[in-house]
């Protein structure tokens, strides 16, 4: 059940690419101006360079949360997917992964070459690409559960940050330390770990709480 709900949510995405290609736009646009408000200083970039793409990174993560349910919840598939036989856990893993793939992974696939404009060493820039590519679905899991608990709310978008945001800090510091750690030339493993270690934790328990968030918000 989990691979029919990637399906088809990876098939509604290529319909409505428009979304897709806003949150990579914002993703782009947010990284690219940050060089040309600074200026070319080189040492200066590669300081700010793991921060910059991070916090990007988690902005246009949270621009596509409100995404994640609202379809479902308006057509009324929701609620027969809340009346289905099958754990509304596995499908809310599923809607997860779909939103990580969608929203995620261009994200991953990006931040390398953008970080070419910070003068970033080669290293650095894999080890980047490696930390959000641990770091992004724990963003997409964390998310999910403050987009099932504004479901149908007035303003839902901003309760949906206010909500996930303090959540996604350790991840963000963990995450730009390791490309620090690199950039420094001291050992990065142990923000991989932590890292790891939040991916875990959020795999076990977020489909459980996004399940129980959404059974709150449709009453």
């Amino acid at each position: 059940m989990i691979w029919w709900i990637i399906k088809r949510d990876l098939l509604l995405a290529m319909r409505r690419r428009s979304d897709v290609l806003t949150t990579l736009f914002f993703f782009v646009i947010v990284v690219s101006l940050f060089p040309l408000g600074v200026g070319p200083e080189a040492s200066i970039l590669r300081i700010m360079a793991s921060g910059v793409v991070w916090v990007a990174a988690l902005l246009a993560s949270m621009l596509s949360l409100g995404r994640m349910f609202s379809s479902d919840y308006a057509d009324g598939t929701l609620e027969q997917m809340l009346l289905s036989p099958v754990s509304l856990s596995a499908l809310v893993m599923g809607k997860a992964i779909s939103h990580w793939l969608v929203t995620g992974v261009p994200l991953v696939l990006m931040a390398p070459v953008l970080g070419i404009q910070y003068d970033l060493p080669v290293e650095a820039l894999i080890v980047l690409t490696l930390s959000l590519l641990l770091g992004t679905p724990v963003l997409s899991l964390i998310g999910a559960i403050g987009a099932a608990l504004t479901l149908g709310l007035r303003g839902g978008g901003v309760l949906v940050s206010i909500l996930v945001l303090p959540l996604y800090i350790p991840v963000l510091i963990f995450g730009a330390g390791a490309v620090e750690a690199s950039t420094a030339g001291i050992g990065f493993g142990a923000h991989f770990s932590i890292l790891g270690a939040f991916l875990l934790v959020s795999i076990v328990f977020s489909p459980w709480a996004t399940a129980a968030s959404l059974r709150i918000s449709m009453g």
